[in-house]
């Protein structure tokens, strides 16, 4: 039958049979990208219901009870069952049905503590013989090990603690804190890829993966451990929307909206100084180069601001791009909702809830055919109960499956073609190499990664400046490097040629480039029908904005997620300094994983059609539902929770210093105790939610008052003590030392060619106590095309020699000049 417009048997995920045990947001979310894919997931609650069924905003038809829209969109398409954790019974039941599982993915530690997984579920006893062991995906706060192992956690926590939160906000404080589900985002998708990797390899058994929110949370801000370690970084919050490196990088009024802006380079300063009538300030080198610009941002702040609001957004938006310049509408969720680009991509699906259809964000992994379904609806709580129970027990799974021996990959024996740069795709490629697929990069001597650097001075050609940049090196473990000019036939014929014998090719180059050099996917088809591509630009490919210029900041900006974070009375706040980026990156890796998968099963090939901007929107969801149902979005809350109260970040004794806290109604009396008030223990009005919202301000102020008097660790040790979920707000430098990452192994002291020693992280995923391997560190400038080219393709010594010698492969970068003069 088909369903929604497609087959369910073509979806990507069909046929398989998902456990989802716990509780959350990144649970659920996982949850949803395979039943949204067609799996069969069966979300476990407690008989009194899972906790975000509360979650605002809550809406219903008129007479119906209200229920949660967010929750809604986070449970499109999954059965619910109930089973409670005291039953002996209901234990041995959850036994028996995760044994007709393919994949468990296994939240209980968030609430529990990790030790609760000592015990796989599908064991009613740990002595109990196995039989079929599923594919495992446990979500942790910590880990499994470490000092922080056994602390409360909550998803603002750890990104207080991954260094996600200090660098956003005002200079002087408090910094911002986004909404949960942006978080949850994140360990969602880790989780999700994780099991799909795990999926991909089952053919040598099953496997199980812990991970780590605290540590998935640091991947949309490792770009800043490698500016730390590169003196590069201002190792303090310079105010909202002003990131280290480059000005301007922010949202501006217009006459009639608000306009993103991200200029990075000479030409997009130059650009925009021409658009505003200013073409004099583009030769001026006191504004040369993006550190400069930055030094005097109030300056060219006060330029911009009045120019600006001489023409709307969109006029601003048309006019900048043209130039080329990384410019876009900073939409509110109505004109988001409004924007064709996202309508005619499919955008937005119909979530149905309490007799209400509204409108949601889609998965943002487009396989076409194999997914994902355009919407649906959240199960009923228990709905499913008596199926399950009965001859749902019956089923099987689909590989009776044994613990995999050995250290194999899941991914091994994949080859994935690499010809991407920046932070975005190499970061969806490492994804693929961590699990074991042989990355191939591909750069040129006259065009490398511009992750190297992009300020071509003689210093950077003399001194190999590209081979001294840690953010590339955090970004390209795990990948043999090579270099072929595609400009050239010669170049052009061996990538062709490596293409052959690949499984996948990952690109992030402007829309408009591959086409040029005749690169396009149906070349590459043509070659390989069986060939994975993934491209990744702005607005998707085949559409009126897919030439738009971005950065990670202007996919942010184009969310319309900065209008809706920040505190009340400032403005439109961006995240961090290039938010997308890591966003895409991660969308882009799980995409690739899943058509991997699909095309082991079936040999199709395909071309995954991302749209970097639409990989954001997930994280807007509860917005956008919000505007989907009432018509507006309710004002901004800062750091404000929309459930649980207190939340926030609290200024402590010394510099800069925070905390981040989040306390739910069982929380409560502890964080009374901890702060020696007695009588707000007392008061019965404060014991649950609503109640304490009404006294905020004044249980905000007894906080402040006792952080105050204490350093944020013994802010943060005394709370956690007393069982309270609360974090230091670190700034990079601190992450870098951190002694929960230093004991766990997260980061690594690595040595490479050119740079020496540096700390590298590791995997966001475990297979046991210790962190995956670095097979090999990031390669430098071609380093490997030698082996690649005799290894993989059979060419001789001479020919190889040949091809060095004729400017078409090297080791060393070229300058423009010199590269047009081989």
């Amino acid at each position: 039958m088909i369903k929604h417009g497609l087959d369910p048997a073509q979806l990507a995920l069909g046929g398989l049979r998902v456990l989802e045990l716990g509780s959350g947001p990144a649970l659920a979310y996982a949850g949803k990208l395979f039943s949204d894919f067609g799996a069969e997931v069966i979300k476990v609650e407690s008989p009194a219901g899972d906790a975000w069924r509360q979650m605002p905003p809550l809406v219903g038809a008129a007479g119906a009870a209200p229920e949660s829209a967010l929750f809604a969109w986070l449970n499109t398409n999954k059965r619910s069952v109930t089973a409670d954790d005291a039953n002996a019974e209901d234990g041995a039941w959850l036994a028996r049905l995760a044994r007709t599982c393919d994949v468990v993915l296994d939240a209980r530690a968030l609430a529990a503590g990790p030790g609760i997984l000592g015990t796989p579920v599908w064991q009613a006893a740990a002595d109990e013989a196995q039989g079929h062991e599923p594919i495992e995906v446990a979500l942790t706060w910590f880990g499994e090990s470490g000092p922080y192992s056994h602390y409360a956690g909550a998803e603002a926590v750890c990104r207080g603690l991954a260094g996600a939160v200090h660098g956003s906000g005002p200079a002087d404080g408090p910094p911002h804190m986004p909404h949960d589900v942006q978080s949850a985002i994140v360990v969602g998708l880790s989780a999700f890829s994780a099991a799909v990797a795990a999926l991909t390899g089952s053919g040598q058994g099953s496997r199980r993966y812990v991970l780590s929110a605290h540590e998935a949370i640091f991947s949309v801000v490792e770009m800043e451990a490698g500016m730390v370690q590169d003196q590069r970084h201002p190792l303090r919050r310079l105010g909202v929307n002003r990131f280290c490196g480059t000005h301007p990088a922010g949202i501006y009024q217009t006459a009639e909206g608000w306009i993103g802006l991200f200029t990075h380079t000479l030409p997009q300063w130059k650009g925009l100084c021409e658009a505003i009538g200013r073409p004099e300030l583009g030769s001026d080198p006191r504004y040369a180069s993006g550190p400069e610009r930055m030094a005097r941002a109030d300056e060219i702040d006060a330029l911009l601001l009045p120019a600006l609001l001489a023409r709307t957004a969109g006029e601003w938006f048309a006019i900048l791009g043209d130039k080329k310049h990384p410019a876009v509408i900073v939409p509110t969720m109505e004109t988001l909702l409004g924007q064709q680009v996202h309508r005619q991509r499919g955008a937005f699906v119909p979530v149905d809830v309490a007799g209400v259809s509204l409108e949601g964000p889609v998965v943002p992994l487009r396989l076409d055919a194999a997914g994902p379904l355009p919407g649906g609806r959240a199960p009923v709580k228990g709905a499913h109960d008596l199926y399950y129970r009965t001859s749902g027990l019956d089923h099987r799974p689909r590989r009776q499956l044994s613990r995999v021996a050995g250290e194999r990959l899941p991914l091994q024996g994949l080859r994935v073609v690499d010809l991407t740069m920046g932070w975005a795709g190499p970061l969806a490629s490492r994804t693929l190499a961590d699990f074991g697929a042989e990355i191939i990069k591909v750069e040129s001597t006259g065009y490398p990664d511009w992750w190297r650097g992009a300020n071509f001075t003689e210093a950077f050609y003399r001194d190999r400046l590209y081979e001294k940049n840690s953010n590339f090196n955090l970004m390209n473990r795990n990948k043999q490097g090579i270099t072929l000019d595609l400009t050239r036939p010669e170049g052009k014929a061996l990538l062709m040629q490596l293409v052959e014998t690949a499984d996948a090719v990952i690109e992030n180059y402007s829309a408009e480039v591959l086409p040029k050099l005749g690169l396009d996917y149906e070349a590459l088809r043509a070659r390989n029908e069986r060939l994975v591509v993934l491209s990744m630009p702005a607005f998707g490919l085949g559409n009126a904005w897919s030439n738009t210029r971005a950065y990670g900041g202007t996919l942010e900006q184009a969310s319309g997620l900065p209008l809706y974070t920040g505190h009340p009375d400032g403005p439109p706040a961006m995240t961090s300094y290039a938010y997308g980026d890591p966003i895409g990156g991660l969308n882009g890796g799980a995409a690739s994983l899943l058509a991997l998968f699909v095309q082991q099963a079936t040999g199709q090939g395909r071309h995954i059609n991302l749209s970097q901007v639409e990989a954001m929107l997930p994280m807007a969801a509860p917005f956008m539902l919000e505007q989907s149902a009432r018509g507006t979005v309710s004002p901004r809350q800062g750091n404000r929770h929309p459930l649980h109260t207190p939340h926030g970040c609290f200024r402590c004794a010394g510099d800069d210093a925070w905390i981040v806290l989040t306390v739910t109604d069982a929380d409560w009396p502890a964080l009374c105790r901890a702060l020696d008030r007695a009588d707000l223990a007392a008061d019965p009005r404060l014991a649950h939610a609503s109640g304490r919202r009404a006294e905020e301000d004044r249980i905000e102020q007894a906080i402040k008052s006792w952080c105050a008097d204490r350093d944020a660790e013994t802010a943060m040790e005394l709370l956690q003590s007393a069982g309270v979920a609360a974090g230091v707000v670190r700034p990079m430098s601190q992450v870098l030392q951190d002694i929960h990452l230093r004991a766990r192994g997260f980061w690594r002291e690595v040595e490479r060619a050119h740079i020496g020693r540096y700390t590298a992280s590791t995997a966001w995923f475990r297979t046991g106590p210790q962190p995956l391997p670095i097979r090999h560190v990031a390669p430098t400038l071609g380093e490997h095309t030698e082996a690649v080219l005799s290894g993989v393709l059979g060419l001789s010594a001479e020919q190889i020699a040949s091809l060095e010698r004729q400017g078409i492969t090297g080791t060393v970068a070229k300058p423009r000049q010199a590269r047009e003069m081989a």
